[in-house]
């Protein structure tokens, strides 16, 4: 994707931070090219969220470094690295309407037209006029934000007068608003219900290729992942297992670990080698034509398709999606089954 005038290169590189016992990043290291969105994906544990923190300046890692646009600012203050950041728990002011959300962001960063403590120094009417305009300028930047992201009607509201989903917005809004250089987003979405959480990430996607701003994204749960990043980077134990786009960690994993973990999977043990199979590259045929002969014994309705269970003859578990076709009903438990699949359609797995 092409990034917008302020987009940025970001680069944590060799990151490691020790907590205790625990070595929550362990020589993490991740490219980040101008615009783009990346993903942290993995377990509750794995390192991604300390990842976040050190990148926004949160956190100080043990060894490393943080590179912003080719410059060094590892040990930069969090509130000189010029980054917005959204958290899982909105972090709103209750106090404060959406509006004035937005515009306190704003104010923190100076974009008063030299209101400030600037304003003080030169006369009675010349400060006030300084003021005015900084006031004028940081309302309509936030009126520009909050219809950026659908919710302009409701800038006069107090956060306990919106939804969940409304007020991430504003929150997303409130760290738009200051053009940041990098953009952070921490579990954003994983307060909200199933419906608006697929509504909001479609916006935040949207959102995020129109102004083009470099975006970190932290996440657990892998659908969101899927549909949102340029890039996944899949972690595990401080450490990334693979990166690559969403089709590619989906159908290329490199590890069990990221096959296990990205959707459901089959592995099979042949020869002392793993290989992964998705559920969906197995057909179910007549025992004729089958490689395995085997028994039903669940089938998850999933709308447009059906999720098996199937006990095979050898006694292996495999799971099969099949996507509905005509008027056939699907087939229930206990039903003798054969299934097929291209020796293509496995990948072999290190690790």
């Amino acid at each position: 994707m092409t990034g917008s005038p302020r987009s940025v290169a970001v680069h944590l590189k060799q990151l490691r931070r020790r907590f205790g016992p625990v070595q929550a990043l362990d020589g993490l290291d991740i490219e980040m090219a101008p615009g783009e969105l990346v993903a942290l994906l993995g377990p509750s544990g794995c390192g991604k969220t300390t990842a976040l923190r050190v990148l926004a300046g949160l956190e100080d890692a043990d060894s490393g470094a943080v590179l912003v646009d080719g410059q060094d600012v590892t040990n930069v203050p969090a509130n000189r690295r010029d980054m917005g950041m959204v958290f899982q728990a909105y972090s709103l002011f209750p106090h404060l309407t959406a509006r004035q959300n937005v515009e306190f962001g704003l104010r923190l960063r100076g974009r008063s037209s030299g209101a400030g403590g600037n304003g003080g120094g030169a006369g009675g009417g010349n400060g006030r006029g300084r003021r005015e305009g900084g006031s004028a300028e940081r309302a309509a930047r936030a009126g520009a934000m909050l219809e950026l992201v659908g919710i302009s009607m409701h800038a006069d509201r107090y956060p306990h007068q919106l939804s969940g989903g409304q007020q991430q917005r504003v929150a997303l809004a409130r760290a738009l608003a200051i053009e940041p250089q990098v953009l952070l987003l921490d579990e954003p979405l994983s307060a909200l219900d199933a419906k608006v959480r697929v509504q909001l990430r479609d916006e935040i996607r949207r959102i995020q290729i129109e102004v083009g701003t470099t975006t970190l994204f932290v996440t657990h749960d892998q659908e969101e992942a899927l549909a949102m990043s340029d890039r996944i980077a899949v972690m595990n134990r401080g450490k990334v297992e693979q990166v690559g786009a969403p089709t590619e960690i989906y159908e290329r994993p490199r590890t069990r670990f990221v096959a296990d973990f990205i959707g459901e999977i089959n592995i099979l043990e042949e020869a002392g080698l793993a290989r992964a199979l998705r559920p969906e590259k197995i057909r179910l045929v007549p025992a004729s034509d089958a490689r395995v002969a085997g028994t039903v014994e669940t089938a998850n309705f999933l709308g447009g398709s059906t999720l098996y269970r199937i006990r095979a003859a050898d006694g292996r578990a495999l799971l099969v999606r099949e996507t509905h076709a005509g008027e056939r009903a699907p087939r229930g438990a206990g039903d003798a089954i054969g299934l097929a699949w291209a020796d293509s359609d496995t990948v072999k797995l290190e690790g």
